[in-house]
């Protein structure tokens, strides 16, 4: 869609058409809402003056892209937005050559524009990186590694700085907004030069009481950091007059250097129910428009998230040194009663992976029972943090992995198949997985006494299998859930419910089911014994099959000499997983029950 031509009052129409746009379709396909309403005005603007066609547009995170994508010839394949073989809830450049750069994880944008520039110098080219980044994302210590590089580099990037929640300028009061308008002119900017090209030529002292004037006036607005960075800062501008964005932004392209324009905006902007910093309404499933209520039914059963924070808030009550950390988190990993209840004992540290992961060491070495809950894509984030600051010191941290497995809709930068994979290679790890709410409670339990580091992985949503009661975890112990003949099933977590629903759908075998709780250590004595009464095993575990669960039983049966067991597993194979609903992904994966027993009696 070309939009270069439109007047002021077109945009701000189109801006109007693209959130009804959004609203319309996500009211019906979920998704992430409150923030990407926000930005509409910002993105029109940022389309308006750079040119898509060659500059490089990157979406930190890119949830709130969503209107980049109705203007890059989209918009009739819009409604198909995170369904499986649809539109991708993220940028992707296998959907569009308008999307620069895959997406998913925050904090990552300004890095990716640094090595843009760097590329553009190279080839001796003119077009000009421009990162959009949210507020949150700037919490995270990669952007600030990011512009330390860029302020020294001098690389012409421009970052948009979509700022709608931590309202960064707020406390500085009236006489920043008065001086940051006025530093969001040319006129500012040209003064500014002026100002530098006197301070070479006076006297040593008068130029020092010259630059303590100009830092004084720096230090009542918002933009020091980033000018002592060497960036130069535009802002706060109202991110909602598409007039006003598109002066600043025509003013930082014209520079040609590192700028940050720093944009106020209101989530949910255009859709009053969601309005504001709202927790809610930032991803959400479909709802009813007129009411904001949510038309997704409930299966009556808890979320494994759920089960998580009951008993763990259960356990801190009776237990004043378990301590926990969340990265930026709370509601998704059911921490928020725990930071309500005991606020000084549980942190949210924001996006910060690295941190939280590290943080928690001390605590362990101090005495303490460390929770670190962070969802299982997340934790590769912190996966340098895991090895050497708290597997080589051999600390009893837990490390709680929220959306193990398939997530559905927000896809392959999501999907949580790789913790097994890379946590079974770190010495000194301990690796289990429940598979019900039983068996989750009684992990818990375990892991509150375990004195070295031990992750264990839970699914998004419910446990597939029904409660029922099982015995307490014993380390490197498994479990025989059902007898049975010939074939044996091998769960791990909540593949033990797909164990058991397969069961189900076969009539002409009758395999045991073998809950083996921990994939390391692995049950030696009981692997060695089943392998005397059953020839072919099948695993059943939500991860990926390289280095997984397999893995792990092929190098025991190696190592134990044992030659005539058979193994198949249902564990994903080696590529990263679309988007799409979690069951129209098992489907395409071929790991139904139903089909899984079709395979095996077909």
């Amino acid at each position: 869609m070309d939009i270069k031509k439109y007047s002021i009052a077109q945009l701000e129409e189109l801006s109007a058409k693209i959130r009804e746009k959004i609203l319309q379709t996500v009211s019906k396909t979920g998704g992430h809402l409150s923030s990407t309403l926000g930005a509409v005005d910002l993105i029109v603007a940022m389309h308006y003056v750079f040119d898509v066609k060659k500059d490089p547009f990157i979406f930190d995170v890119s949830h709130q892209a969503y209107a980049h994508k109705l203007l890059t010839d989209r918009w009739d394949s819009f409604d198909t937005l995170r369904q499986f073989g649809g539109i991708c809830g993220y940028t992707s450049p296998d959907e569009s050559e308008f999307d620069y750069y895959k997406a998913g994880h925050s904090s990552t944008s300004v890095s990716l524009a640094v090595g843009a520039a760097k590329a553009i110098k190279l080839k001796g080219e003119e077009r000009v990186p421009v990162a959009f980044i949210g507020d949150g994302s700037m919490s995270a210590g990669m952007v600030y590694e990011a512009m330390n590089e860029l302020g020294d580099r001098k690389y012409p990037v421009v970052i948009i700085l979509n700022d709608n929640e931590m309202s960064i300028a707020k406390p500085i009061g009236a006489l920043s907004r008065h001086l940051s308008k006025k530093m969001a002119t040319p006129f500012y900017q040209k003064f500014k030069k002026r100002i530098e090209s006197i301070l070479e030529h006076l006297p040593e002292g008068a130029t020092f009481m010259a630059k303590r004037l100009e830092d004084s006036l720096k230090l009542i607005t918002p933009g020091v950091l980033f000018e002592e960075l060497g960036l130069e800062y535009i802002g706060p501008i109202r991110g909602h007059n598409i007039e006003g964005i598109i002066e600043a932004l025509q003013l930082a392209k014209d520079l040609k250097k590192p700028v940050v324009v720093h944009a106020q905006t209101t989530k949910g902007k255009g859709y009053e129910i969601a309005e504001g910093p709202k927790e809610h309404w930032h991803g959400v499933g479909p709802f009813d428009i007129k009411t904001g209520k949510s038309l997704k039914k409930s299966s009556g059963k808890l979320s494994a998230t759920q089960i998580y924070s009951n008993k763990l808030l259960e356990l801190a009550k009776k237990n004043e040194k378990i301590v926990g950390v969340t990265a930026a988190m709370p509601s998704g990993t059911g921490l928020s009663p725990l930071l309500e209840q005991f606020p000084n004992r549980f942190w949210d540290v924001a996006i910060a992976e690295q941190h939280a992961v590290t943080s928690m060491g001390p605590l362990a070495k101090e005495g303490f029972k460390p929770f670190c809950t962070i969802y299982s894509t997340f934790l590769q984030r912190g996966y340098d943090q895991v090895i050497h600051d708290i597997a080589l010191m051999n600390l009893g941290v837990v490390f709680a992995m929220d959306r193990a497995g398939i997530v559905g809709e927000d896809g392959e930068t999501h999907q949580g198949a790789f913790d097994i994979s890379f946590l079974r290679a770190i010495p000194n790890m301990t690796l289990a997985a429940p598979f019900n709410k039983q068996s989750f409670e009684r992990v818990l339990e375990f892991a509150v006494n375990f004195k070295t580091p031990l992750a264990i992985r839970y699914p998004r949503g419910p446990f597939i299998a029904e409660d029922f009661e099982v015995p307490p975890f014993e380390l490197g112990k498994s479990h025989l859930i059902k007898e049975g003949e010939a074939v044996l099933f091998i769960g791990y977590g909540n593949g033990v419910g797909r164990a058991i629903e397969t069961k189900k759908e076969l009539k002409n075998l009758n395999p045991a089911i073998l809950d083996l709780r921990f994939v390391k250590p692995l049950d030696a004595e009981a692997l060695k014994e089943l392998s005397k009464r059953f020839k072919k095993w099948y695993i059943f575990s939500d991860s990926a099959k390289a280095g997984g669960v397999e893995s792990a039983i092929l190098e025991f049966l190696e190592d134990e000499k044992i030659k005539d067991v058979q193994l198949v597993s249902f564990e994903y194979e080696d590529f990263f997983i679309p988007h799409g609903k979690t069951a129209d992904i098992e489907k395409y994966l071929g790991i139904m029950p139903k089909q899984i027993a079709k395979k095996l009696e077909g």
